[in-house]
């Protein structure tokens, strides 16, 4: 069984981006809601994966990613998946012994900034750079699945 361990962060300046070792542009749709798992199609340059995630809010989850065809995807991602879609440019921070993953979100989702980093235990210690802010790794309105419902536009309209 595959295993996410996830935490996810805001980001309070821009002191990250000096560190950057890799960026890519992502695009990422959702089928409809599961009550289940969450069920997305990625597309990162050339490459594209079908990924299930256990729906639980949680630092710990189920997480399965194929391999799939770049044309099936983009098919998928404009006929079958709920809108928006989720458009973000990830970069790669190396800190210590991690690789932190910072999305920096467009579209409807503009202005978002998120960082994640991957651990072996949920308990794991890491490393905390001084751009990182609130802990919102248990915030659903930050998770990916739930920013096609409610992207952060609405939330600073209201």
């Amino acid at each position: 069984m595959a295993t996410e361990i996830e935490r996810k962060f805001l980001v309070t300046n821009d002191s990250w981006r000096q560190q950057v070792t890799q960026k890519m542009t992502l695009k990422q749709g959702y089928f409809g809601a599961a009550k289940k798992a969450s069920i997305r199609i990625r597309v990162s340059g050339d490459t594209a994966n079908i990924n299930i995630k256990s729906a639980t809010l949680d630092i710990v989850r189920k997480e399965y990613e194929v391999p799939i065809p770049l044309d099936d995807a983009e098919e998928m991602l404009n006929d079958l998946c709920e809108r928006p879609i989720i458009e973000k440019v990830r970069y790669h921070v190396p800190i210590g012994k991690h690789v932190w993953e910072i999305d920096e979100f467009s579209g409807d989702n503009q202005g978002l900034l998120v960082a994640e980093i991957e651990l072996s235990t949920p308990d794991e210690e890491f490393e905390k750079p001084d751009w990182l802010g609130d802990d919102v790794s248990l915030d659903e309105r930050y998770y990916n699945v739930c920013l096609v419902k409610n992207p952060y536009k609405n939330w600073r309209e209201s």
